[in-house]
């Protein structure tokens, strides 16, 4: 299946979603019992309908999430499944309950590799945070214990699988979603064969819990960036190429950044496979590679749960070369985002021509833009941006000498500044003399904040070391932007003359 295709949306379950679950359910859970009775699973969305969770692909349900509030002493000791039960199949929900109680998280067997699961696991984690509850509790099968248990106590498998001499597919997946085994369970579920009727007692505390009485205001929003400050390096092929990709994304996913970003031609070592005497066939040769590129980084911005803006690639439409740069979504969908200004050696050895629009794009962490190096250094297309909601500006650039990366920065911080946004910037690294235009980068990869007293005292929110291959994360917290907006000790975006003066755009849509 293609990324491509897909088109995730998270969403609560619904009373007429049964026939979906059920099948899902019968086919997941074949081998204890199947699916929950229809009058069990309305009764579970008429108690509690933020927890029970649903993950859908073009209205196609492939993974659930299922969840009660229970109360934490009771459910954090030993117990049963039993006792989350009442009469006539019934789920206890307890609606003052301060935990959470994961049921049942299930994935369409179609759809693993994805890291689906994951998802449905953080959705559940911001529930529990925005509830104000102290942890998830739950009861996790060990489906692989059968294999070992007439060789190893279930204490031992436990162990076995924690340091990964075992996979287990439950438990190993719950112990890489930070839940924490508490004790082990038995007769949790007698009649799991597979487990032999064990269980472990799983917790996700959460850190940022408060008594009731000492909760004042609710919680910002905070989106986490990550940069990739890429070193350019000789490589032998695509495939080399993209499995350093591939490790930046994973290693950017596992601090759980909201969105990755890299380099303008980042992939422009790729010119090393083919003859350079001729600049305009060794950029064409490398536009042949931006279709595949586009597609694996969309898979991977799936796969490892994290928005990628893909740096920018050269690519050809007819006789016409573009400057791109690719949005890919978490859910699977993809925005382009061409450079508008073309600096001379663009146009003079690569014959590239401009895009005719700029836009804003809405994503789960934020109303975000994108402007391709040298476009950042005029000030209307942030203003355009701004004007449409902007709250992240992305800024892949390429530069070779350090004044050439301080127009870059400097103009970056005024976007910031009079946009009241913050703003990321991101370029590549070393020195590569073998490949014609790459022989020398300066970067020093940063992001900005507007400049008010809850941001930094020097509008730096992070920045790498320069010139050095490196990961660069800052935490952005975007209701600081709202609050600017209308209290800040200056607000630029409220103060424009629009009386004597404007920005108006020339495109259609």
């Amino acid at each position: 299946m293609s990324p491509e295709d897909l088109h995730l949306q998270l969403r609560n379950l619904r009373d007429d979603d049964y026939p979906q679950l059920k099948e899902l359910m019968d086919r997941v859970y074949d081998d204890i019992g199947g699916a929950w009775e229809e009058h069990t699973i309305l009764r579970l969305i008429r108690d509690f309908p933020e927890g029970q969770i649903c993950l859908e692909d073009n209205g196609q349900m492939v993974g659930v999430a299922l969840t009660v509030r229970v109360t934490y002493d009771k459910f954090s000791n030993p117990h049963q499944y039993d006792d989350l039960l009442g009469k006539k199949d019934t789920i206890l929900n307890d609606a003052k309950g301060d935990a959470l109680y994961g049921l049942d998280v299930l994935i369409h067997p179609d759809y693993r590799g994805y890291r689906l699961g994951r998802r449905l696991y953080d959705a559940r984690k911001e529930l529990c945070i925005q509830l104000n509850l102290k942890a998830i509790l739950a009861g996790g099968r060990i489906v692989n214990y059968h294999k070992y248990a007439d060789d190893i106590t279930a204490s031992q498998y436990l162990e076995k699988v924690r340091r990964r001499e075992v996979y287990d597919p439950i438990l190993s997946f719950q112990l890489a979603n930070d839940f924490v085994v508490k004790r082990l369970l038995y007769k949790y579920l007698p009649e799991d064969l597979r487990s032999k009727g064990y269980a472990t007692l799983l917790e996700w505390s959460n850190f940022l819990y408060e008594p009731a009485d000492t909760v004042i205001k609710a919680r910002s929003r905070n989106v986490r960036v990550g940069a990739i400050q890429w070193q350019m390096r000789l490589v032998d092929s695509v495939e080399e190429l993209l499995q350093q990709v591939e490790y930046f994304v994973d290693a950017v996913s596992s601090y759980k950044s909201d969105f990755a970003l890299f380099p303008e031609f980042f992939n422009a070592p790729l010119m090393g496979l083919t003859d350079q005497t001729h600049q305009m066939e060794a950029i064409r040769f490398l536009a042949s590679y931006t279709e595949r590129f586009r597609k694996e980084m969309s898979n991977m911005a799936v796969s490892y749960n994290v928005n990628i803006i893909t740096g920018s690639m050269p690519l050809l439409e007819g006789d016409s070369l573009y400057n791109v740069t690719y949005l890919c979504r978490r859910d699977g969908s993809v925005e382009e985002q061409r450079k508008i200004h073309i600096t001379p050696h663009e146009k003079r050895d690569w014959v590239i021509e401009g895009g005719d629009k700029v836009s804003v794009f809405e994503t789960d962490a934020g109303r975000v833009g994108i402007l391709i190096c040298y476009d950042v250094e005029f000030p209307e297309l942030g203003r355009l941006m701004a004007d449409e909601g902007l709250e992240i500006l992305f800024v892949p650039f390429w530069t070779d000498t350090r004044n050439a990366y301080l127009r870059v920065r400097h103009c970056a911080q005024a976007r910031a500044v009079e946009n009241e946004c913050y703003v990321v910037i991101c370029g590549s690294v070393g020195n590569l003399p073998e490949v014609e235009s790459l022989d020398v980068q300066y970067a020093q990869s940063s992001v900005f904040s507007p400049s008010d007293f809850a941001f930094p005292h020097d509008a730096v929110m992070s920045e790498t070391t320069p010139n050095t291959e490196m990961l660069m994360f800052s935490d952005l917290n975007l209701d600081e932007l709202r609050y600017l907006h209308n209290e800040g000790s200056v607000t630029n975006l409220k103060d424009r003359r629009t009386d004597l003066y404007g920005v108006v755009r020339k495109w259609n849509g």
